[in-house]
């Protein structure tokens, strides 16, 4: 349905098997996949994560670090982070 509720599907579920970060990791992942973030595009700030998701700054780090560490992103310090153009880590 495109009646505006799609972003409810990015929501984390506080209480899943998976930690938060690592549902994070897989929200921006999907929206990275979708073209909604293309590359060289900077991604949501750890501020708006915390906004948005509603967890702490420590989880939206680590959120940011797994997707840095498969090379999906970089990270340009005082800039931001920026989705890749480079063929990611788990691809190749």
């Amino acid at each position: 349905m495109t009646d505006g509720r799609v972003d409810r599907v990015d929501r984390i579920d506080p209480i899943a098997p998976v930690p938060p970060y690592r549902q994070i990791a897989d929200i921006i992942r999907q929206r990275i996949a979708s073209g909604k973030y293309p590359p060289d595009m900077r991604i949501p700030t750890e501020s708006e994560m915390v906004e948005e998701f509603e967890v702490a700054r420590t989880t939206a780090r680590r959120a940011v670090s797994v997707l840095r560490d498969e090379g999906l992103i970089y990270t340009v310090p005082n800039r931001g982070s920026y989705v890749s153009r480079q063929t990611p880590k788990s691809a190749r």
